[in-house]
């Protein structure tokens, strides 16, 4: 296994239905399959998906996990202000909040964030669709998020992303594969 990675990641991925961000809790989750890990990846249904909050858990680690419950993340991707207001007082000091700032106009603003946690915020969604990437600011923010906690091996995030597109869409592997450099570019 290699070395050059955080050895444990807490994340909240979270956002309004559809975005993607169960795929992208997906991605995440099998990089910790690739190299060994203990993985947790739990997706949150039901009501959230009428327009409210939905999100996935995903725990990759060392050791056992004993639960796939995170209150109490090191990572948060939020991609809508409900998202930010809900995970983002969590996070842990010396974590960091993903933040999409195209739809959270408003950030941590307002927010009881912890001393210590490493926010980043940018437009995802309106870099995708300027990009012509449309859909894709989940992989953008992805990127983005491995670029901040190096999560796993740079070439386990590629091989977990050609991984989780299945092979009857496997025309959006480039432009996901696109994305993903976009967020780790920034």
């Amino acid at each position: 296994m290699a070395e050059d990675f955080n050895h444990e990641l807490l994340c909240v991925l979270s956002g309004f239905g559809g975005q993607g961000l169960l795929f992208a809790g997906k991605v995440m989750a099998n990089t910790g399959l690739l190299d060994g890990r203990h993985v947790s990846w739990m997706p949150s249904y039901g009501p959230e998906m009428r327009g409210g909050t939905a999100n996935c858990s995903v725990s990759l680690s060392d050791e056992a996990i004993g639960t796939p419950f995170i209150t109490k993340p090191t990572a948060v991707i939020a991609m809508n202000q409900p998202s930010v207001e809900k995970f983002g007082p969590g996070v842990q000091p010396g974590g960091t909040i993903i933040i999409d700032t195209t739809l959270a106009l408003s950030g941590t603003e307002g927010v009881d964030i912890a001393d210590g946690v490493n926010v980043v915020a940018f437009k995802a969604t309106e870099m995708a669709e300027e990009a012509g990437l449309k859909g894709l600011a989940n992989i953008i923010c992805l990127g983005k998020l491995w670029a901040e906690t190096h999560f796993c091996a740079r070439e386990t995030l590629d091989e977990a992303l050609a991984k989780c597109v299945p092979p009857k869409k496997q025309h959006l592997l480039e432009p996901n594969r696109k994305a993903l450099q976009m967020g780790i570019d920034l």
